[in-house]
């Protein structure tokens, strides 16, 4: 079995499943499932980093957030609504344009579901922007892992529309905030300091950024919370 062409945080072989789902052609869709370690579960010593996003999350971020992970000597792993091949797209500015177009952007596929997520087995929360956000903001799953990371005072990552997330589970009131200028207003509206013209900001144990053109910024306050994470969890070896 061959593994598909479109991007993926996971490199190693796995297999197809089944959705019972009919695609246009007229074929049944199947997905690709990376095949998890028995101890998956209780892997609590390894470096992973949770990555929350959906259909219409944001290549770039999404993609460059797997790949300086692991080339860090993290395991980033992705969850989304279902183990599926995600549709990702491409946020860009356009002379003559008032506001950011949409194009179709890699395919990801998904590592685990959202009901298949543990907090305990992950150090910290990275969460993508795209136009994901604005729908897994209304998944009750999704504020509680966010929730839960929170109230187990671990670092959460949030970038451009990833901090409307933040938003709805009540983690801005009071805090400094860095994201996409036009979810400024919701920031605000809930007692958030929208910050600029910083490009990123970190305040407690939240680290936000405002778009992936906030990258440097954004990951030189997430790799120094790692490696004050690093400090705090000895015990923490490469997976």
């Amino acid at each position: 079995m061959k593994k598909p062409a479109h991007g993926s945080c996971r490199e190693d072989p796995g297999w197809t499943v089944r959705t019972g789902r009919i695609d246009a052609s007229g074929k049944e869709e199947r997905v690709f499932r990376k095949p998890f370690p028995a101890n998956f579960r209780s892997m609590t010593e390894t470096k992973k980093i949770l990555i929350i996003t959906g259909d219409a999350g944001e290549s770039f971020e999404v993609l460059f957030a797997c790949h300086r992970l692991r080339e860090a000597g993290y395991q980033p792993v992705i969850a989304a609504p279902a183990v599926k091949r995600m549709n990702l797209v491409i946020h860009d500015f356009e002379p003559g344009w008032d506001t950011y177009i949409e194009r179709q952007g890699y395919g990801v596929e998904s590592d685990l579901s959202f009901d298949e997520v543990d907090p305990a087995d992950y150090h910290c929360l990275l969460i993508p922007g795209g136009r994901a956000p604005e729908f897994l903001r209304n998944d009750r799953r999704v504020i509680n892992i966010v929730k839960t990371f929170y109230n187990s005072n671990k670092y959460i990552f949030a970038i451009c529309h990833g901090v409307q997330i933040l938003v709805t589970a009540g983690l801005v009131s009071g805090r400094k905030i860095a994201c996409y200028e036009h979810v400024k207003f919701e920031v605000e509206s809930c007692g958030g300091i929208y910050v600029t013209p910083d490009e990123a900001v970190q305040d407690g144990r939240i680290v936000t950024g405002k778009t992936w053109q906030s990258h440097p910024a954004f990951y030189q306050l997430v790799f120094a919370c790692l490696e004050k994470v690093k400090a705090e969890s000895p015990q923490v070896v490469l997976s």
